[in-house]
Parts: structure tokens; sequence; C-alpha cells
């Protein structure tokens, strides 16, 4: 009896050395929203609209996990989180996840006790410069000034890149991108450089985007995802899993439109146990039986929220490259349904 009555008490308490009991799931049910931290304003992958509600590639993760736990994708509550700001309040419990173009290292991992749950996009470092520069490449950007982002993987990046081509650059720390742009559009800056699909979504929001020009050099691995704190294994599948039903479902031929004619059930059992007329995959997250299909009918796969925001379909216009499904020559691939 003493036994059971420890056991449980250590599944509902934090444990001793910082390890994060289970209890995510329970908590975001008992308030009735979930918690996403998120970019403080990135066109196409998180920011608020022309009527305040939040849209993007990013935020379309938080409103996926959203509609598999709550049922209602927009029953969440963004916080706007600076790159300094964003691993606190991720540790210290003020959001439930992340869903903030936010690059997986090994320190993040392991150091700072975090759980990236997959990538949702594919990227790399690059550099935006005004076509009047006259330059081609980042290696005759000897001497410039160039906006920098601290607290980042790109700040290293870009230390490393310099010094490789034997190089100098004189730094211009920012912390938002808000801020970077207006002090590379003011000529504060020579240089903008950050993950290449943020610089193509900033440069589509310039007065005239062909007075500015992102350098072919890609001179990093970016690869972004959603992240959760470590120890809580339950809420970390329900994460992971619920950006995995977006690929599964581009996969598998499942859309937003189709959805719910295939959720009665068809000839594919993988289709089946996606949507849950098959099997009990939800039970085993702790969620409805039909959690995934409530995620592609909420946001789509994850083509189609791809092209929306981000994508041909949208203003960035960012091609799909890396971010091409595993059959079409790219990186996306979700492990079976099974």
């Amino acid at each position: 009896m003493k036994k059971s009555v420890l056991f449980g008490a250590m599944t509902v308490a934090t444990l001793a050395g910082g390890v994060v009991s289970a209890g995510t799931l329970d908590d975001v049910k008992a308030r009735g929203k979930l918690n996403c931290g998120v970019n403080t304003g990135l066109a196409g992958f998180s920011a608020p609209d022309a009527n305040g509600v939040w849209v993007g590639f990013d935020v379309d993760v938080c409103r996926a996990v959203a509609a598999a736990t709550l049922g209602d994708p927009m029953a969440v509550e963004f916080v706007p989180l600076s790159t300094k700001t964003r691993f606190t309040a991720l540790a210290a419990g003020e959001v439930d996840m992340l869903s903030r173009v936010t690059t997986w290292t090994f320190s993040r991992d392991v150091d700072l006790k975090f759980e990236f749950v997959g990538v949702n996009y594919y990227d790399g470092q690059g550099f935006l410069v005004p076509t009047a520069l006259g330059v081609t490449s980042a290696k005759e950007l000897d001497g410039a000034t160039v906006c920098i982002q601290t607290g980042t993987t790109t700040e290293l990046n870009l230390a490393d890149y310099f010094r490789t081509n034997g190089i100098t650059y004189e730094p211009v720390p920012i912390e938002t991108n808000a801020e970077a742009q207006a002090l590379y559009l003011s000529g504060s800056c020579d240089v903008y450089t950050t993950d290449a699909s943020a610089l193509a979504a900033q440069r589509a929001t310039f007065e005239t985007p062909g007075d500015h020009v992102v350098l072919p050099e890609i001179v990093s691995k970016e690869p972004l995802g959603p992240l959760v704190r470590h120890g809580d294994h339950q809420w970390g599948d329900v994460v992971r899993w619920s950006y995995n039903a977006m690929v599964a479902a581009e996969e598998l031929g499942v859309t937003s439109e189709n959805v719910a004619d295939l959720a009665t059930g068809t000839d594919n059992p993988e289709v089946n146990r996606l949507l849950g007329s098959e099997g009990s995959l939800g039970e085993m997250l702790g969620l409805e039986a039909d959690w995934a299909a409530k995620v592609i009918a909420s946001v789509g796969n994850y083509g189609e929220a791809f092209d929306r925001n981000i994508g041909a379909g949208s203003e960035i216009g960012i091609a799909r490259g890396l971010n091409a499904l595993w059959t079409d020559g790219g990186l996306q691939y979700s492990p079976p349904f099974r």
C-alpha cells in the first residue's frame, strides 16, 4: 500500500533533480486552452493578421495540438516570445510548448533539457542585402555591418563563417525581427542574416522587394521545430504525433476537404488508424479516437499548411525544396501510424 501511494504521488508532482512529471495534457484540458509560445511577429510563420488573429505556419502547429487535445483549434493563448525569453518561458511553464522557428541543437536538447518533437521546416542561414550594395556573394561582405539577433545559433554561425573565410564584420545586435527590419531598411546595417525562410518572409513585406536580394550562400543547417520540456513523455508524444498527423495526411492523400468522408472508413488500414475508424491510437495518447481527424479538418495536412502560409499560395512564395515529402525528393517523412 505504501509503495502504491508513493508511486501515485510521484506521477502528479515534480520529481527531484529537475525532471518534469507528466501532467501537461491534464493541465491543458483543465485550463481549456493551450499556451503556445510563438515569434513576436514573422510573416508567414507567426503573426497577428489585420483582425488580431494569429496566423502562420508555426501557428498552425499550435492550432493542430489544440484541435487534438481540446477539439478546438482556436483554444490557444499565443504568447509572443523573443529569442532571449523563449527558453526561459518554456522552462518556467509559462507556455506548454514552443512553435517558434527554433533550431534543434545538441545543447538545447541535452543541456537546456528540452525535447524537440520533430522538424517542421528544414532551413539554413542566409544573408539579405540591398541590390544597391552590388555584391553577389557573402564572401564579398568584408567589413560589412550585420544585423544579428543575439542569443541565437545565427550569431554563432555568422562568427564561424566570417572567420573561416578570413573576412571581418561589425555586428549590430537586435532582439526582434521588427527591430532588424527597421534597422536594415534605414541603412543602419548593410546586411541582415537569419534563417533563409525568415529573410524571404521579411523581404516579401518590403515596399519594393526587388531592391533586395538573398545571397546564394546557405551557411548552416537549421532544423526548425516545435519543442516541449523534458520529462513529460505523454505531452511530448501528443505534440509529436499531432505534427506527424499533418505529414502523414499529405502522404496518404488526406486533406481538409476530404477528411470528413474518409473518417467514416476506407480500404486503407493506415488511413483508418490515422483518422480513428480502426484501432486505438487515440486512447494510447489519452485523446479521443478522432483526434487526428480534428487536426486535419482544422489546419489541413502539411502541404496545405505550407502552401497557405509560406508556399506558392502565399505572398512569401517559398519553394518546398527540402520540405517536400520524402516521396518527392524532400526530407518530410512521418513514422507509420500503426
